[in-house]
């Protein structure tokens, strides 16, 4: 991309016309450049450089909605800028960049999980190599679980014993720590992705008339159709159902909401004594205190999208997004004052440092301290 190129985009941006199909390319272009660059200007230099030129591009405000794809454009253009010797605004100052003090980097978390099997012993997944057996699960000599050439947990029935000798089943726990995610093929074919901070428990094969899971956290499916053995999930009070779908169920303690939201077929959902059935783009949110299920039309991407190494949001407030950061970076958030009334829509990439990300947040206004481990946030 030539430097006019840029100016163009940039100027789109002033003018309030950037396409999403430019603020991707300006955010490759410059992801590229900078990683690239031999200038490696660090976050802190990025950051006094960032408010002069932030003060000399007119940019709009916007209050109450903060468009994260917007402001990383914004971030990257002038990042951009800089990294590429673009700084044309700063060639006729004399102003020196004053360095802040090193803080510690909160490095994003990665591939990490814990396998429990049946006889209670656990497995560090990170130290089996790929296509290893990892062991014959206890008694039940009819089950092996492999890591496959994809790095997925996989269970293989050995059809030469005979099942009706092992007419029981045992039963696997995968769980991902802080800053973890982890995958496992469950005996029937079905994918499960595993968020951080999460445990699903299943059967190691599906011996009885419906497939039963059992999730804390937040997981999304790709069930594997079997019409004859409908797939539930249960997740403290609520079960959903399914013959063979894509969805995504979000069930962590902290949040307001148990949320399932669909991508494809149909599910039902049944809390306490109410059930709904969804259709695809449509999210079901329960909570204790009602028992009442909520249904509302969503961007489904939004949901699923950390499986995809994106943080995504979809008019969520700040602890909602805040508290995606904190099972990510393995930090804890306080807040000093009433919690700011935001929404935040669009997103960023997950395998970014946390100072980069609370960058882009601080645009809105919001300021960070960060003490050891734990981030303040003031309003």
């Amino acid at each position: 991309m030539t430097e006019t190129e840029i100016l163009t985009l940039l100027k789109n941006y002033r003018n309030g016309t950037l396409s999403d199909a430019e603020k991707d390319k300006l955010e490759a272009w410059y992801l590229f450049e900078a990683s690239n660059s031999k200038l490696r200007l660090n976050e802190y230099q990025l950051e006094n450089s960032y408010k002069y030129l932030r003060a000399k591009l007119p940019i709009k405000q916007e209050p109450k909605v903060v468009n994260l794809w917007k402001r990383v454009a914004v971030a990257a253009s002038i990042t951009l800028m800089l990294a590429t010797g673009l700084y044309y605004f700063n060639r006729t100052s004399d102003s020196q960049i004053q360095l802040t003090e090193e803080i510690k980097e909160f490095t994003p978390g990665g591939n990490r999980g814990v396998l429990t099997l049946s006889n209670g012993k656990q497995i560090v997944l990170a130290d089996v190599e790929v296509n290893d057996s990892i062991v014959n699960d206890g008694d039940n000599e009819e089950v092996t679980i492999q890591m496959n050439p994809n790095g997925l947990i996989t269970y293989v029935i050995n059809p030469k014993l005979n099942s009706d000798k092992h007419n029981f089943n045992t039963y696997n726990t995968l769980s991902t720590p802080v800053g973890g995610q982890y995958n496992v093929v469950l005996a029937d074919g079905t994918k499960v992705y595993l968020n951080a901070v999460s445990s699903i428990k299943y059967p190691t094969q599906f011996n009885e008339g419906k497939r039963i899971v059992e999730l804390e956290g937040e997981a999304y499916f790709e069930v594997a159709k079997d019409k004859t053995k409908p797939f539930m999930v249960k997740s403290g009070n609520q079960t959903i159902q399914v013959l063979g779908t894509h969805f995504n169920v979000q069930a962590y303690t902290n949040e307001s909401f148990i949320k399932t939201t669909l991508l494809e077929g149909s599910v039902a959902v049944s809390y306490k004594d109410q059930k709904t059935i969804l259709k695809p783009g449509q999210q079901a949110k329960v909570t204790e205190n009602s028992s009442a299920i909520l249904v509302n039309d969503v961007d489904a991407e939004s949901a699923v999208a950390w499986k995809d190494g994106r943080f995504k949001f979809d008019n969520a407030d700040l602890k909602t997004v805040m508290n995606q950061l904190e099972r990510w970076y393995d930090i804890q958030v306080e807040y000093k004052g009433d919690i700011p009334d935001l929404k935040f829509n669009g997103g960023t990439f997950m395998n970014k440092n946390l100072s980069e990300v609370l960058k882009v947040l601080e645009l809105s206004n919001i300021k960070f301290e960060i003490k050891g481990s734990t981030i303040i946030v003031y309003p």
